[in-house]
């Protein structure tokens, strides 16, 4: 428990010290993404999951931001269409902007336009290669459309960046039982 907590007061200290930029730029996640594959709990984990969220969705330019926090809200209070515009112009404003792709790819695998959702992901991918939670989306994707290898290689992915990360190993475990039932 002692290494845990000094593991946690070093990734805060790490991440209120060094300079912000933004989004998928920031040299912070480095640090953090290394302790995110070296933590031991789920709390732990999810601490440090917490702040490289925290960090994707923050951007330099102050008019993307407010777009970007009215894009989330929107989608958090189930206002999908309202969202979609939101994450629509955050990308206009800023293509190279991993978190905005990202956002859309959620909104669209909630519509249930699996294609133009893949498309997002591959593209947060491009920017982000350790985006976990792009990973995960395209997993459930797959997994929706029996795509069920790869839905496993997807899931595999995000395990060896987030171990810890909620649901991912259940999902992992649920296929693998799934494709050797389909062998026998």
């Amino acid at each position: 428990m002692k290494n845990a907590s000094l593991s946690v007061i070093f990734s805060f200290v790490v991440f209120v010290s060094l300079p912000l930029q933004a989004g998928q730029e920031d040299r912070r996640l480095d640090l953090l993404f290394a302790g995110l594959a070296k933590s031991n709990t789920a709390q732990e984990a999810k601490s440090i999951e917490n702040s490289i969220w925290q960090i994707w969705i923050e951007n330099k330019n102050p008019p993307v931001s407010r777009i970007m926090n009215f894009g989330i809200n929107s989608m958090n209070a189930g206002a999908l269409k309202a969202a979609l515009r939101a994450f629509n112009e955050v990308i206009e404003m800023d293509p190279k902007f991993a978190e905005g792709w990202n956002k859309r790819a959620t909104i669209y695998y909630l519509l249930q336009d699996y294609p133009a959702s893949v498309k997002d992901i591959a593209q947060t991918l491009r920017l982000e290669p350790r985006h976990f939670g792009a990973l995960s989306g395209l997993g459930l994707i797959n997994a929706a459309l029996g795509r069920h290898r790869a839905a496993l290689k997807a899931f595999e992915q995000a395990s060896t960046i987030h171990p810890q990360m909620s649901g991912v190993q259940q999902h992992i475990k649920m296929i693998k039982e799934f494709l050797k039932g389909e062998k026998t």
